[in-house]
């Protein structure tokens, strides 16, 4: 009986033997396959450490491949605490060399970290700087590359690029709408140490960076160039409050440049006002549009047959009472009898409350927000503005009156460029936007191509011509005179709107604008200009903003190489103008009859013959009165 009881014990003690060791083992393969990489990684991090190096963050480049945002190469400093022998000497030397506390150096460098990054006081180090703590040859100093963001041409566009923060991240602008395409992948130098810390010979892994995607913009830097320097002007000239201006392509809505003052050094962004840099006023600033927005009732009313432009007509006193409301034209004693085109080329607020009147609030407001306004365009920049317009069902008469002539509402300028492109344009409504493709970083291939995106169709064709032709006479004949460019069809509209100030209009502040396209038969580019509170002058979009507008279109003809127009409208002149003439075509006519009719002409011959073979300007072109005109004789 006892030895079956010892027999049985022993069994069990086997048997317990076994189990242990099954389970031993089973540990041991779970630790082997499953658990060995977490398992290495713990065990890789006690003895491995990295020295980080940034990744080049995505360039930002023009419509043409022009840098717009690039980086620099800058240094920073890096400690590993385990390696430093002395840190009360290494703490004083980098205070001293970096120019600042002791204390704060020192918490650094005895800080219980396997490596600890100086910030902010060592980073982005300037060249002689960081040579300074390069030659101290400290054991556990280490100067990592770090990339810096640089903006070429300082304040140009400095609203739309943005500017990044010290570790690269985008804060404002294209820089934080699209941070996450252009921060890239950082580095970084890895080796192994001992166990105190002491880094080991021949153990260095580089582990290179990944820069992030180039933004290529739809944005011309020589048009931009153009409109800053005409903001410049503008602000300088009539001291102005604010200035804004903005170039777009009707037919994608591509903007081709923007810009505004007061503006900012990207490079330099701390130095300047938080309200300056935080508000890119083409899309954050809502204001009463005044007579731009006229083209928006004159556009609705030619969709609804409301008004015949050529046959309908509207007589102007200089006032219009509607309800208990009288209502003013900007011209004292009124327009008298005009028909509809008059009333577009003279910009007369009553006739555009006849308008309002004719089409209705419902289908007057209809169309305003067929049109985009009252909500986002969807540019892709952050900080974007709705603007504000009345409840249809809270509208009077005299509300419909008023937004009629661009007064009570509230718009955005991105707002009334886009929707005056969709008025020209035969009626397509688009989403503006800032980026025209994302390129690979290093061999400049396209990834993805930003193709228009339209909203919808607002107006017909028909209407959209009628649109053109209106504006046009609008620059031809009325109170866009000053945008005419000559042997080029021209189209536009000025506003002049007064400033709201405690609730009450000002009689001294306004905002004076123009908006204006060309070529007027099939426009390529429409241009806005609005400046705030110009002071010394005579308060009218067309005596201020339409000739900011022309000096940009007179760019753009050169930028985009814009042929001159035929059948150009001519312009009327008044007494103060220089006067252009049609230049007659004397080409295969004789010497006598090219003097008849050059009559009034300086002229120059070259070659011999009594026969004209060229002529020096072109037939059919506007030139100055009694310029000169080159002929060349077979």
């Amino acid at each position: 009986m006892f030895y079956n009881d010892i027999h049985i014990r022993i069994r069990y003690v086997f048997l317990v033997i076994i189990i242990c060791l099954i389970i031993t083992i089973g540990r041991v393969f779970y630790i082997q396959v499953f658990q060995y990489k977490k398992l290495s990684t713990l065990a890789e991090s006690l003895w491995s450490r990295e020295l980080p190096i940034s990744a080049d963050r995505g360039k930002i480049v023009d419509r043409k491949g022009r840098v717009l945002a690039t980086n620099i190469t800058t240094t920073s400093l890096v400690v590993i605490p385990s390696q430093i022998v002395n840190s009360k000497r290494v703490a004083s030397d980098l205070a001293n060399i970096l120019n600042c506390d002791y204390e704060d150096i020192y918490k650094h460098i005895t800080k219980k970290t396997s490596i600890e990054r100086v910030h902010p006081e060592g980073r982005q180090l300037d060249y002689e700087t960081a040579e300074k703590i390069n030659n101290l040859n400290y054991d556990g100093v280490y100067l990592v590359k770090e990339s810096k963001r640089y903006y070429p041409y300082d304040n140009l566009l400095s609203h739309v690029l943005g500017y990044v923060g010290i570790d690269n991240q985008g804060l404002s602008g294209l820089e934080l709408y699209y941070d996450k395409y252009l921060t890239g992948e950082n580095g970084s130098i890895k080796y192994f140490s001992d166990g105190k810390g002491h880094r080991l010979a021949l153990s260095e892994i580089y582990e290179a960076p990944t820069s992030g995607i180039t933004l290529q913009l739809s944005i011309d830097l020589e048009l931009q160039q153009a409109i800053e320097n005409e903001l410049d002007k503008a602000m300088s000239k009539y001291n102005a409050d604010g200035a804004i201006a903005i170039a777009m392509d009707p037919n994608t809505g591509e903007v081709l440049a923007m810009g505004s003052r007061p503006t900012f050094n990207s490079n330099d962004y701390k130095s300047a006002n938080t309200d300056v840099i935080n508000r890119n006023l083409p899309i954050w600033m809502t204001f009463e549009p005044g007579s731009t927005f006229k083209i928006i009732s004159l556009t609705s009313a030619l969709e609804e047959k409301a008004i015949n432009l050529f046959e309908d007509t509207f007589t102007d006193t200089g006032a219009i009472k509607v309800d208990d409301a009288t209502l003013h034209c900007w011209k004292h004693g009124g327009h008298g009898t005009q028909t509809y085109l008059n009333v577009v080329e003279n910009s007369c607020n009553t006739g555009f409350v006849s308008i309002g009147m004719k089409l209705g609030t419902e289908t007057l407001m209809k169309y305003i927000h067929e049109f985009g306004f009252g909500k986002k365009t969807g540019i892709d920049l952050n900080g974007e503005a709705t603007g504000i317009l009345f409840k249809t069902e809270s509208m009077g008469p005299v509300e419909t009156a008023t937004t009629a002539f661009g007064q009570g509402i509230s718009v955005t300028p991105i707002q009334q460029i886009r929707a005056v492109s969709a008025a020209i344009n035969g009626g397509h409504l688009y989403v503006p936007h800032m980026v025209k493709a994302f390129l690979e970083s290093e061999t400049n291939s396209v990834i993805k191509q930003i193709d228009k995106e339209e909203v919808k169709q607002v107006i017909s064709e028909d209407t959209s011509k009628l649109v053109r032709f209106a504006l046009e006479s609008v620059v031809a004949n009325g109170t866009g005179k000053n945008a005419y460019i000559e042997n080029y069809r021209i189209g536009g509209k000025t506003g002049t709107a007064q400033t709201v100030e405690n609730g009450v209009y000002s009689t001294s502040k306004y905002i004076l604008s123009f908006i204006g396209f060309m070529p007027a038969d099939n426009p390529q580019i429409v241009v806005y200009v609005a400046i705030q509170n110009a002071k010394n002058v005579v308060q009218y979009g067309g005596t201020v903003s339409a000739p900011i507008a022309k000096n940009i279109l007179t760019s753009a003809i050169n930028i985009f190489d814009i042929a001159p127009s035929k059948d150009v409208m001519p312009r009327e002149y008044t007494w103060l103008d220089t006067k252009y003439v049609l230049l007659p075509d004397v080409v295969n006519t004789s010497i006598d009859e090219a003097k008849k009719t050059l009559k009034g002409f300086k002229v120059e011959y070259s070659g011999s013959g009594d026969k004209v073979i060229y002529q020096s300007p072109d037939a059919n072109t506007y030139v100055k009165e009694g310029s000169t005109v080159a002929l060349m004789l077979n």
